[in-house]
């Protein structure tokens, strides 16, 4: 794409030379000068990273044995046995503790999710052992895409997740009642005006023109973009809605476009 950018310039300034003798001519060195600018001004196309492999994109990987993760602590945990990326972790423990200096306290409810914990979740929903919105999606969603976009309201497809990546945490509630108001409330305000200045940002922000697609908000969900921004950008260069499988109703991953919609959908601070 440089070359042709940079052989039209030459074009257009080789055309003018033959123009009129009364206008001024532009020199061979303002035409290269020119051009030079554009190549250093053009942004450079991704490239696939060797180091990153689909399998870790997709969260087909043991986090146990993962050089990069570590075991969160329970005292910060909801559970025990979670794991993190380590630099994603050790961020979050110095906002922990920042916040905890406001009286505010930081517990992460869910961390890395390989694909088939994410499965089992996503399973649970579609075959109605795990009831959404108090309903069996079987009966209240027979159909297929009805189905699978009732489910993504919340819940990513197996191996589309960002929890696949060690990336992104949930933090105190899961639900966005809880920090509509009183404790929850000034635990999201605080996050939103600091987590930024640990690497974190919000994916799933409201839903309008700047964000159409993707999941409803989550104000609970934090990721950690020094890790997480480069593996969107893989994401979006290697792997196509036709690529997920594995999993009940994986057939309406393509019909959906999820990778665009929904792996893709999310907060412009967060790309």
């Amino acid at each position: 794409m440089r070359i042709f950018i940079i052989l039209a310039i030459i074009s257009v300034f080789s055309c003018q030379d033959e123009a009129p003798a009364n206008k001024e001519k532009v020199s061979s060195a303002d035409t290269k000068a020119l051009a030079q600018n554009v190549v250093m001004n053009t942004p450079e196309k991704p490239k696939v990273n060797p180091e990153i492999t689909i399998d870790y994109l997709m969260g087909k990987f043991n986090p146990e044995k993962h050089p990069d993760f570590v075991t969160i602590e329970t005292k910060f945990a909801s559970r025990a046995g979670m794991r993190l990326r380590k630099k994603a972790y050790d961020s979050f423990l110095k906002m922990r503790e920042a916040a905890a200096k406001e009286g505010l306290s930081l517990k992460i409810l869910s961390a890395t999710r390989p694909f088939n914990h994410q499965k089992r979740i996503w399973e649970a929903k579609w075959n109605g052992d795990r009831k959404v919105d108090g309903k069996a999606l079987p009966k209240s969603h027979p159909k297929p895409m009805d189905r699978a976009l009732k489910i993504l309201e919340y819940s990513s497809m197996p191996g589309t997740s960002r929890h696949h990546w060690g990336t992104d945490i949930d933090i105190n509630a899961l639900n966005n009642e809880y920090f509509a108001k009183g404790k929850g409330l000034k635990e999201y305000q605080w996050l939103v005006k600091n987590a930024p200045e640990y690497g974190f940002c919000q994916p799933y922000s409201p839903k309008g023109s700047e964000r159409p697609d993707g999941y409803n908000e989550e104000k609970w969900h934090w990721s950690y973009l020094p890790i997480s921004l480069p593996l969107t950008e893989q994401y979006q260069l290697r792997i196509k809605s036709e690529d997920i499988e594995g999993f009940a109703g994986a057939e309406s991953a393509a019909l959906i476009d999820v990778v665009s919609k929904y792996v893709l959908g999310i907060n412009q601070d967060c790309k």
